[in-house]
């Protein structure tokens, strides 16, 4: 719907009025002698039509009343049903269904009566028919079929175009809140990467510092001070998330890789990092690959019983490829899956990509994600 006073709305103004004219034009030349009866009834016919888009039904009532007229009298009959039809489209378009309905069995029924009085009543019509014309007076038959084709058409046509927009409304509504549920989906996913894996570093930590803080005061003073490190980072972790809300450029982590291995490793789990052609990479893709890695390396340190693992990042042939292997052993009484497992596979499937998860043939346990991303041309 285009806004009264834009700029879109005065073109469309300018064009009714230019088809207003046209018709204005049409009905009083073909009049036979072109009187100013003709002149007049012809501009009280079309002159509405300017503002037919403002006030529909209005526009419509005056333009049936004057077209009433003019078929009664036989003045301007050849562009009376265009001009009720031109008024009678954004009725059909804008009205709720038994509105618009009634509008086009009133506009039916007006055409019907001016056709009758022209037959029944003497002395009608006014302005002589031109030999061999169509009119109510020769062929009423005719000249109401072709009315109701007409009118009947243009009213279908409004609703067909009024349902359409319809559709696509609802779409868009549809798409929007699909959006807003996509975008909660990863705010969650993203609140419990950063929570769950930096969490257990600190309670790992914490378990650390309380065991030496009296035994060996300096191992303790060294695991609080990774505590503090790893809670300063998870705070900037969840501005970072939450920023996205207002800046969806804040979304991606800035820790990097090197500070995920880091923390790791002061949790005592010894991390090999193998980094390489992470450069060509699109943000998004590599910040999907770090939570990826993020959850995969929590769940070692959960789960895993591990003493190292391995942290590959590479690239080829437009995929990324993530894989997080350790030594550890699965655990005794497995637990059902958690919510990581879960936010992996969605990460992945934003990509398009491909997840495999599981024990790795010699022992320990394997994640490898492969993200395929768009290569930029050089």
């Amino acid at each position: 719907m285009i806004a009264p006073g834009t700029a879109g709305s005065r073109r469309l103004v300018a064009l009714d009025a230019v088809v207003a004219a046209a018709l204005v034009l049409v009905a009083a030349l073909r009049a036979p002698g072109a009187a100013p009866f003709e002149w007049a009834l012809a501009v009280v016919l079309c002159a509405p039509l300017v503002v037919r888009r403002r006030w529909p039904r209005a526009v419509l009532g005056v333009v049936l009343v004057a077209g009433m007229a003019a078929i009664a009298t036989g003045a301007a009959s050849d562009v009376v049903v265009l001009a009720i039809a031109f008024a009678l489209y954004p009725v059909g378009l804008s009205s709720p269904a038994l509105p618009s309905w009634l509008s086009l069995v009133i506009s039916l029924a007006g055409v019907a009566i001016a056709g009758l009085a022209m037959i029944l009543v003497p002395g009608l019509p006014l302005v002589a028919v031109a030999e061999n014309a169509e009119s109510f007076a020769t062929t009423p038959v005719a000249v109401f079929g072709y009315s109701a084709v007409v009118l009947t058409g243009t009213w279908v046509l409004a609703r067909t175009v009024r349902a359409r927009r319809g559709q696509a409304a609802q779409l868009a509504e549809l798409r929007a809140r699909q959006a807003a549920v996509e975008e909660r989906l990863r705010i969650a996913r993203d609140v419990h990467d950063v929570v769950g894996h930096n969490l257990s570093l600190i309670a790992m930590k914490a378990a650390v510092a309380n065991h030496l803080v009296d035994s060996h005061p300096e191992e303790g003073r060294a695991a609080l001070a990774t505590i503090e490190r790893v809670s300063r980072g998870a705070l900037a972790d969840v501005r970072i998330v939450l920023g996205a809300l207002r800046d969806p450029a804040e979304a991606s982590p800035d820790s990097g890789f090197d500070g995920l291995v880091a923390n790791v490793r002061a949790a005592g789990v010894e991390v090999e990092l193998d980094e390489s052609g992470l450069a060509e990479v699109p943000m998004a893709v590599r910040a999907s690959a770090y939570r990826i890695a993020q959850e995969a390396l929590t769940n070692v340190l959960r789960h895993a019983r591990a003493t190292s693992c391995k942290l590959g990042l590479s690239t080829a042939a437009g995929v990324l490829t993530v894989s997080v292997v350790d030594d550890g052993k699965p655990p005794e009484r497995p637990g059902p899956p958690g919510q990581g497992l879960l936010g992996m596979r969605e990460r992945v499937a934003l990509h398009g990509g491909t997840i495999d998860i599981g024990p790795e043939p010699g022992g320990g346990f394997a994640v490898r994600a492969r993200l395929p991303f768009e290569v930029a041309d050089g």
